[in-house]
């Protein structure tokens, strides 16, 4: 027994190795993080062991490949407890916070990621620019177009001497093109027609960085599309509208090829700009009374996705301005409204209603923060003639109706079922 205790005796200086005293990191910290501390040095020294940072960051890659993005940090943080200066792996932390709202982290994974790395690799530049506001996101977004401009001309250089030694380039689809250049003087553009608005000479600034852009690439949607925006803000409505009808004729017949076949050709996704830009050209498309167009567009976004309310909104006002617009025309005309424009008419009414209905059900389903949008909705289905009821409440919007896109069958679909849509 006496050997024993005196056993335990010599056992008890070990224990004293791991008294929160000795470690500065378990200084002021409660016994479940210092074993939630102790677990992950055991993970990390398990991960270096077992894995390598190469074999990590593929893992990180195939997880954000599935959008499993939480598995993805895992493997992430795994490949920085390794390796915390590893630039492709901040550059996915970065990316990966960003999907996770995780700004704040995002943010710390690009700085750290410009402080080992200040002049090469554009895209994290563009990333601060986007969390950040005002003159510290155009400063940042600067920034990356110097390195996007620098890598541009050392690729250029490179190129020329391949070509003078016959031999062929390989193919890198991440090197820079010039439609990011393109992209990021856009980023810029828009700033100063937003959040920098009210500077002295944004809008000469404004105008001079989306003609870069389209240097850069002449026929971008997106680019095409702010220039429409700052056009319409300096009230040139008439060049805006061309701008803008350009614009949306470069990617729309795309997308109504892919909703036709139900297509995911990545190539022709690659033409059609991203959803929220869309959604802007259908505002823009309806602040220029080219109403047929906005149908085609916001048919397009209601098949790709139906649960965005201002979507719902947007169509059902399309409806609502198109019908207005018809009684303006007789009214103007000094003339009695035929049998034909009452069916139109009234089909156009009901439409609306639908949508709108739709867009007020999908706006308490979703729990929405838009009090203007709510208040404008109530305000034409009050003068639409209020909710649909019963049977129509919920109706399928997006299956076959085609408001005034074209009039002939808009006038057959009115007399045989204005109501099933």
């Amino acid at each position: 027994m006496g050997g024993q205790a005196k056993g335990k005796k010599k056992g008890k200086p070990k224990r004293k190795d791991i008294n929160p005293n000795l470690d500065p990191r378990f200084v002021g910290v409660s016994p479940q993080e210092r074993m939630k501390l102790r677990a992950h040095e055991k993970a990390k020294k398990k991960s270096a062991e077992k894995y390598s940072v190469l074999q990590l960051l593929e893992k990180t890659e195939e997880c954000m490949d599935s959008f499993d993005f939480e598995m993805a940090r895992l493997f992430c943080q795994r490949a920085l407890d390794v390796e915390s200066s590893n630039l492709q792996a901040l550059d996915m932390q970065g990316h990966i916070c960003s999907e996770l709202g995780d700004t704040e982290k995002a943010k710390e994974a690009f700085l750290r990621a410009v402080e080992l790395s200040p002049d090469v690799g554009h895209s994290k530049y563009m990333y601060l620019g986007q969390i950040n506001t005002g003159q510290e996101s155009v400063d940042f977004y600067t920034k990356g177009i110097q390195v996007l401009l620098s890598a541009l001309e050392k690729q250029a250089q490179i190129t020329q001497s391949e070509a003078a030694a016959a031999a062929p380039a390989d193919e890198d689809a991440e090197l820079p093109t010039a439609k990011d250049v393109c992209v990021a003087y856009c980023s810029v553009a828009e700033i100063y027609l937003t959040d920098l608005c009210m500077e002295e000479g944004a809008g000469d600034k404004c105008k001079e960085l989306i003609e870069r852009a389209l240097q850069y690439h002449h026929d971008n949607p997106e680019a095409l599309q702010l220039m429409a925006s700052y056009l319409f803000s300096t009230e040139r409505n008439q060049e805006g509208k061309e701008y803008l009808l350009k614009s949306v004729g470069l990617w729309l017949p795309a997308q109504e090829q892919s909703a036709a076949s139900s297509s995911t050709d990545e190539d022709m996704q690659n033409e059609i700009p991203p959803y929220e830009s869309r959604v802007t050209t259908a505002k823009l498309l309806l602040e220029s009374e080219e109403f047929e167009v906005a149908v085609d567009v916001l048919e397009g976004l209601l098949e790709e996705d139906d649960e965005v309310v201002q979507v719902w909104y947007l169509s059902g006002w399309v409806c609502y301005l198109q019908l207005e617009k018809a009684k303006e025309l007789q009214e103007r005309e000094g003339r009695e409204v035929t049998e034909e424009e009452t069916e139109e008419w009234k089909s156009l009414q009901e439409v609306a209603r639908s949508y709108l209905t739709n867009a007020k059900k999908l706006y308490i389903k979703l729990r929405c923060d838009d009090q203007p949008m709510s208040e404008h909705v109530e305000q034409l289905l009050g003068d639409l003639g209020g909710e649909l009821e019963g049977e129509e409440e919920d109706p399928l919007l997006d299956e076959d109706y085609e408001p005034c896109s074209d009039e002939e069958e808009e006038e057959e679909d009115a007399a045989e079922a204005p109501m099933e849509h």
